[in-house]
């Protein structure tokens, strides 16, 4: 408990001091950091643990003493009149004579303390309170969990845009220098005009691939941004080099590795939630209970035609009462049955869930592994294409130069290392969010 509230405190404290930042420099470790204490989902999640600290000190607060206080002043503008018998005042018999009681203006002051004894559905609320604790915990580690993998996706999305882009300028400069040469060489008459206009066809593409990726630059810097709970005119730099990345994706798993079901936080919640139910159901036996309490009253009155009640003369009578109050279910004509049964149905249901939940937890874990495995092997196909499609044009553009190769050629050679590198480094992403993905299986981090 100690440790939840350390945090919850320390979230709200230093989140403001960090939005006071225009700038950040920041590795993947270091954004997943920031995320996890100052993105927008964080900060809800803390706050709904701190409202689940509240609920469960106000059930506990039902069954502690209550007292509560009421003043009462009132004034009889038109007194009751009661008749009694004329004999009573000397009248003759069979009459009735008016006579008012009382005075015209009372004030009356009490304090009532109560202290619940027994109630079994205040012992059922203390264990669903706690429950409840539990669950918000889960949740928020579930919440850290799912903001590590969208800024693991939008670091690495940032990183592959502005990779994109350092790319594609330098293969822009050296196609235009490319184009510009050939355009002399044209201009002598020794090529003709298909060979420049074939070669001005792939730097027209190239141009379009830069100032994409230079669009995607931008937006991938605000999903990011946006993830770390930022504004979107916060400076960022990245650190970390897409080599980092690199190695942090290709780090090796245990093909024997298993899967550990009570550490997952899918299973866990459902388990939360199976116990809630349980405990509602519990909550609605519990009705048939009866409830014990105890209470003492301490009050005075004063009395007065005029309103002399802040008088030092003003007479004021006491009194007091000490009192247990019991309170027993006898007949409902089915009621309180009819909502114990759903809540048992309920909680059968949620029990089917649990085991649902299990069963696709274990899927979905050799779901990942099996998506790590295949991103890994694209990933390795991706860098030996590169690589090949790099020497490729290479030889192409120094035999065009020697015009040994011809501009379609020459243009078939990039458009296939334009494609390698857009597929190297979309792998890289897809890698990347794998390892992550599986990693929160493997080692799921706790808060």
């Amino acid at each position: 408990m100690k440790k939840i509230l350390i945090l919850v405190l320390a979230g709200f404290y230093f989140a403001p001091l960090k939005a006071q930042q225009t700038s950040y420099s920041l590795s993947l470790e270091q954004a997943i950091a920031l995320a996890q204490d100052s993105s927008y989902a964080s900060l809800n999640a803390r706050r709904e643990m701190t409202r689940a600290l509240k609920k469960k000190w106000e059930t506990t607060a039902t069954g502690l003493p209550q007292i509560n206080g009421a003043i009462n002043y009132n004034n009889n503008i038109k007194q009751p009149v009661t008749l009694i018998p004329g004999e009573i005042t000397g009248g003759a018999p069979g009459s009735f004579t008016p006579v008012i009681f009382g005075t015209q203006q009372n004030a009356t002051a009490q304090a009532t303390l109560e202290q619940l004894i027994f109630d079994g559905s205040y012992l059922v609320g203390l264990q669903a309170a706690k429950t409840f604790l539990d669950f918000s915990k889960n949740a928020y580690e579930k919440t850290q969990i799912e903001v590590e993998k969208s800024v693991v996706n939008a670091y690495g999305s940032a990183k592959m845009a502005e990779a994109l882009v350092s790319v594609f300028d330098n293969n822009y400069k050296t196609l235009k220098k490319s184009y510009d040469e050939l355009q002399i060489v044209y201009e002598n008459g020794l090529t003709e005009l298909e060979a420049l206009e074939q070669l001005e066809i792939t730097l027209l593409e190239v141009k379009g691939y830069l100032d994409n990726a230079q669009r995607s630059q931008r937006l991938a810097q605000h999903l990011l941004r946006a993830t770390l709970g930022l504004p979107l005119a916060t400076e960022l730099i990245l650190t970390d080099e897409l080599d980092t990345l690199v190695l942090r994706a290709g780090e090796e798993i245990n093909p024997e590795i298993s899967l550990d079901l009570q550490k997952q936080i899918d299973v866990r919640i459902a388990e939360n939630f199976t116990e809630q139910r349980r405990l509602e159901w519990q909550l609605e036996r519990s009705r048939a209970l009866p409830s014990l309490s105890a209470f003492a009253n301490y009050s005075t009155q004063a009395f007065s035609n005029d309103f002399t009640f802040t008088d030092n003369t003003q007479q004021w009578f006491q009194s007091s009462v000490l009192g247990i109050r019991m309170q027993v279910p006898l007949f409902s004509s089915g009621f309180r049955s009819a909502r114990s049964s759903q809540a048992k149905i309920a909680w059968d249901q949620a029990k089917t869930e649990f085991a649902q939940t299990k069963q696709a937890t274990q899927i979905a874990f050799e779901n990942a592994l099996s998506d790590f495995n295949l991103s890994k092997d694209n990933f390795g196909n991706a860098s030996k294409s590169l690589n090949l499609a790099e020497r490729v044009a290479k030889k192409n553009q120094i035999k065009f130069d020697q015009g040994i190769a011809s501009s379609f050629d020459l243009y078939q050679a990039q458009a296939q290392f334009y494609r390698a590198q857009q597929n190297y480094y979309t792998s890289l992403l897809a890698l990347l969010n794998a390892k992550t993905v599986l990693e929160t299986f493997i080692n799921p981090p706790t808060f």
